[in-house]
């Protein structure tokens, strides 16, 4: 049986999208919850809508097992992501200015109070430099999707995971 690995962190939203998704990936498509990230092929990690989700429903789709981790200011991140070996991690990326204009829309759609630091353009900055610092720090590879489709993101991901593979068979 194939397996679908979701853990959720942060925000309510991320519960609610992530709730969803495993509803649906378990009633329509008969997938098993998984809990071991070196199960997956593929892990992206990024701020809130960078586009994690979509990306990863496309690369499932394409035959490779795909986690994402949301990085969430004040979570610490998981030791599993930190020590994973097997898995290419990836961090997705987008310029400020592109993440508060996806959330505030978001906001609104929820019919949901913008006051907060979600959606405020210097706390997004932040959260955009710290991603960039994890994945620098983890020498894991960075798209940056701000004018990117979730096709181009996905396949500069299989690209990378191919390099990645090659790495990985070849030690």
């Amino acid at each position: 049986m194939k397996k679908v690995f979701i853990r959720t962190f942060g925000c309510q939203m991320n519960e609610y999208d992530s709730q969803k998704m495993a509803d649906v990936l378990s009633d329509a498509h008969g997938l098993e919850l998984t809990t071991d990230v070196n199960e997956a092929d593929v892990i992206l990690v990024g701020v809130s809508r960078t586009s994690k989700t979509p990306t990863a429903i496309y690369l499932a789709n394409r035959g490779l097992k795909t986690a994402n981790f949301p990085l969430v200011p004040g979570m610490p991140l998981p030791e599993s992501l930190e020590t994973a070996r097997k898995p290419l991690l990836v961090g997705l990326l987008a310029s400020p200015e592109r993440i508060v204009q996806i959330r505030q829309n978001r906001l609104l759609s929820l019919k949901a109070d913008d006051s907060s630091l979600y959606v405020d353009r210097g706390a997004v900055a932040d959260e955009i430099a710290a991603c960039r610092r994890l994945c620098a720090k983890h020498r894991w590879p960075t798209i940056d999707v701000t004018r990117r489709s979730i096709e181009e993101t996905a396949a500069a991901i299989l690209d990378l995971h191919r390099e990645h593979r090659l790495k990985f068979i070849a030690s």
